[in-house]
């Protein structure tokens, strides 16, 4: 099968065309022919190595963290999907490998793809879509009347975050640039603040919940929009102990994690406020629940270009430029 590999870790590292073996499969696995596949900044983290300590991957390494496709084999103790199933998935973090015209998965972190959607679309959601879960149903646990704020809300994180904390019957505010205004209106954030414009730290109070996906910088002045007792829920970082526990880290790997983030937990303590980093997992029964969703017309993708498969490190490099409206996406069929 085509594949875009690295040979090594490294910020400027061309991505290669390859010829490589079809992935070999476990029992639970569903064997899928890609036809699309999400870009996101964890492609670029891992490929630069930012991960290495963390998720030790082999080379060559297929990057790629989500792929809509075809179910063409399944392994003798599946039961959840058969041979033609049109699916989409967010790989577990050890079996990456979506820029690529075939790959072996877990039936338990695979989905049936929404009807509404084309491949390109659903491509477009798993990792986002279980991000934003994740974040605001599992960790944040947002209810009716409270308010969040998202951050980057034309992002790809942004542009579903919003619908589902919209869904979810919250005030949403979001930052975004004054290209973006009306984008984000459309998706139902209620306060948008343009960060050219206007510091959204000054302008915002009394949050129950704040998601980051931006800089250090944002991550502290997020601090000053919530209450007491609220949330800071940041996805780039810096890691906590608790991420490092989930992990199963050694112990010289938990005290890197504490003293990663020794910083800002210090300081959201005397804001009393909660700061959690949030790594995303791989869940097929949530992504059914996201499923259900967009085929009730209730979150829609946001996608803002589509590459072919061999121009998949310039759809990469676009995405690094930070002005792709929602995803990108990559056709592999």
């Amino acid at each position: 099968m085509k594949a875009q590999i690295i040979n090594r870790y490294g910020k400027h590292v061309a991505l290669q065309t390859a010829e490589l073996p079809i992935p070999e499969m476990h029992d639970d696995d569903v064997l899928v022919q890609i036809h699309a596949a999400g870009v996101n900044p964890l492609d670029s983290k891992i490929r630069s190595g930012e991960f290495k300590l963390l998720l030790p991957y082999r080379f060559p390494l297929i990057l790629g963290n989500e792929a809509a496709g075809v179910v063409i084999r399944v392994g003798p103790q599946v039961r959840r999907f058969k041979v033609g199933d049109e699916v989409y998935a967010r790989p577990h973090q050890d079996r990456i490998g979506t820029f690529a015209e075939f790959i072996s998965m877990s039936e338990g972190d695979v989905a049936i793809k929404p009807k509404k959607l084309s491949m390109e679309e659903a491509a477009s959601i798993p990792l986002v879509g279980l991000t934003a879960w994740q974040a605001l149903i599992e960790r944040a646990d947002l209810k009716q009347g409270q308010k969040v704020l998202i951050h980057a809300g034309s992002g790809g994180v942004g542009t579903f975050a919003i619908q589902l904390a919209k869904h979810l019957g919250a005030t949403v505010a979001t930052t975004t640039s004054t290209a973006n205004v009306d984008l984000v209106k459309s998706l139902g954030a209620d306060v948008v603040i343009d960060y050219r414009k206007d510091e959204f730290e000054k302008v915002l109070r009394d949050y129950d919940v704040v998601l980051n996906s931006l800089g250090k910088d944002t991550l502290a002045k997020s601090l000053a929009v919530l209450k007491p007792g609220g949330k800071l829920i940041s996805i780039s970082g810096p890691p906590d102990p608790d991420f490092a526990k989930d992990l199963e880290l050694g112990w010289m790997l938990r005290q890197v994690m504490r003293f990663l983030s020794y910083g800002i937990r210090r300081q959201a303590k005397r804001h009393c406020v909660n700061y959690s980093f949030l790594f995303m997992r791989a869940n097929g029964d949530q992504l059914g629940e996201i499923t259900s969703l967009i085929d009730s017309g209730i979150i829609r993708p946001v996608v803002d270009r589509i590459f072919p498969f061999e121009s998949t490190k310039e759809a990469i490099a676009y995405l690094e430029k930070g002005h792709a409206k929602g995803k990108v996406v990559i056709k592999v069929i």
